[in-house]
């Protein structure tokens, strides 16, 4: 038998593998020979040298792994996955409202410490209005110490400001790894 016949009865054979998995196994078998033939043998004796082509064929079919078929479930299985969802459903609703309620504590306390940025900034403007009035008044002492609280509050504010834009920053980059992570999750199982 010829290298070229040797090929296409092996092509035949391989098939059922997909098309870059065949390339790959002729271009092997078909180099395989090539240097038995640079070694001084015949083209018939490097083929025959390669071995039977039945038995590449089932070697080759043997190795590859076989593609999961989705299994069906069995009546048994039904009847406990039926028998036992008063159970898994609720654990499966606690699991989801656990999950929910952190996430929705963990923005909690982003929109506090904005609501405490805000505080601030809304005292200091207070504080420096209310000082001005103060002075206009008469009353020079309090107006100055209105003025003085304002600043303070407005630099707590300035503060806040960098500490709040930090923690959101940080607080959205890890909100999209959880739902990414968990998406990432879904997807493996899907694909396997």
């Amino acid at each position: 038998m010829l290298k070229q016949e040797f090929l296409v009865q092996l092509r035949k054979g391989l098939s059922c593998l997909p098309k870059q998995d065949m390339e790959e196994r002729l271009t092997f078998y078909s180099e395989m020979i090539d240097d038995r033939m640079e070694e001084g043998l015949s083209e018939e004796d490097a083929v025959m040298a390669v071995g039977s082509i039945a038995d590449i064929i089932a070697q080759i079919t043997d190795d590859t792994p076989k593609k999961n078929k989705k299994r069906r479930l069995s009546a048994g299985e039904i009847v406990l996955l039926v028998l036992g969802s008063p159970i898994w459903v609720s654990l499966l609703i606690a699991a989801f409202a656990v999950v929910l309620s952190l996430y929705i504590s963990l923005w909690a306390i982003i929109v506090s410490l904005w609501a405490a940025f805000g505080s601030f900034v809304t005292c200091a403007f207070g504080g420096v209005i209310s000082g001005i009035v103060f002075i206009a008044g008469g009353n020079v002492q309090s107006g100055i110490a209105m003025i003085g609280a304002g600043a303070v509050c407005a630099g707590l504010g300035i503060f806040l400001f960098f500490g709040c834009k930090a923690a959101t920053k940080h607080t959205v980059l890890l909100a999209k790894k959880c739902i990414l992570g968990a998406c990432n999750r879904f997807r493996r199982k899907e694909a396997a």
